[in-house]
């Protein structure tokens, strides 16, 4: 939790009464940082991380509870279901985590992000006028939208920058350093990641499930939990950078609760594809959001007050 606070996390709320709940955000600036290629002082670097604004990404991986409480207030088609509880919402391809996020933008007022066919199964490009252009047109991701699924380099940064202020500094593991992290059950000491340590791997116990997303692992420098194992987890972009042919893989990243170091590592090693229609239970996903602009950051905090109000007082709980 120190660590959490010392990052300033920011939570979102969605619905009211017992189908609310909060993704946590954390800012990630030092726009306009250099790609890892031949940065950093670790050994492994690929040409990710460079992104020439400040936005939002999510704290943890997206949970099953959540997604069963955004289904209770609207979302549908959505199935993932894995897993359960605080388990990360594995099993949703990669349509059903853009749905997720689509009505993320929709409850709240946004613009959807993806243009989604009715039953999950393909993708529509926006024309260039309607497409996002920071940092190069983004067919996938409408200009407008509030929620997205973080690009590859959005959540490369994340994850692997030093956020030191130097703009071509990363490390090697997501934790914040270029030493292995400690492979663990669950938990959040630092420099740990849910994942099969060598030496355990004749344990079944530890491999058989991902941890809940509050308990996966370390903290990166920014403030994010589990971008190394737990599950390997959807980037929006596809696997070619292109982002124009809406059936094409995707990219995911980060590794996963039974596999070994190689995946946690930020090298080419650390990223593989599969197509958006893929259900996995060793794939989730987290989300990322734009910077709300000053004027509206007053108001999404009255509206985040004004719903845990309607939420004390939907308990019995009167402030």
């Amino acid at each position: 939790m120190a660590q959490l606070l010392m990052h300033h996390a920011q939570g979102d709320t969605f619905s009211t009464g017992p189908n609310g709940f909060t993704i946590d955000f954390v800012n990630v600036g030092n726009a306009g940082n250099s790609s890892d290629l031949g940065a950093g002082g670790g050994i492994y670097s690929t040409a990710f991380g460079a992104v020439n604004y400040e936005y939002r990404i999510g704290v943890t991986e997206i949970s099953q509870e959540m997604i069963a409480k955004a289904t209770n207030s609207g979302l549908a088609n959505v199935t993932a279901g894995e897993w359960t509880g605080g388990q990360p919402a594995a099993g949703a391809t990669w349509y059903e985590a853009a749905q997720f996020v689509n009505w993320l933008n929709t409850s709240t007022g946004h613009h959807q992000a993806y243009q989604l066919n009715s039953n999950l199964t393909g993708l529509t490009l926006w024309n260039s006028a309607d497409a996002w252009q920071a940092g190069g047109e983004n067919r996938f991701r409408h200009k407008d939208a509030f929620y997205i699924l973080p690009s590859e380099n959005e959540w490369y940064k994340a994850a692997y920058h030093q956020n030191d202020g130097v703009t071509d500094n990363y490390w090697d593991f997501a934790g914040g350093s270029n030493t292995l992290p400690t492979a663990v059950m669950n938990g959040a000491v630092e420099n740990s990641a849910v994942y099969k340590s060598r030496s355990w791997a004749n344990n079944p116990a530890f491999v058989a499930a991902p941890a809940n997303v509050g308990e996966s692992g370390g903290f990166s420098p920014y403030g994010t939990q589990g971008q190394n194992g737990n599950v390997w987890e959807w980037q929006e972009s596809a696997f070619d950078g292109s982002n124009d042919v809406g059936s094409e893989g995707r990219t995911v990243r980060g590794g996963y609760y039974g596999g070994t170091s190689v995946a946690l590592r930020s090298s080419s090693l650390g990223r593989t594809n599969f197509g958006p229609a893929t259900h996995s239970n060793t794939i989730g996903f987290r989300v990322a959001s734009v910077v709300p602009e000053p004027s509206a950051v007053g108001l999404l905090a009255a509206v985040s007050a004004f719903l845990m109000s309607r939420r004390r007082r939907s308990s019995g709980i009167v402030s």
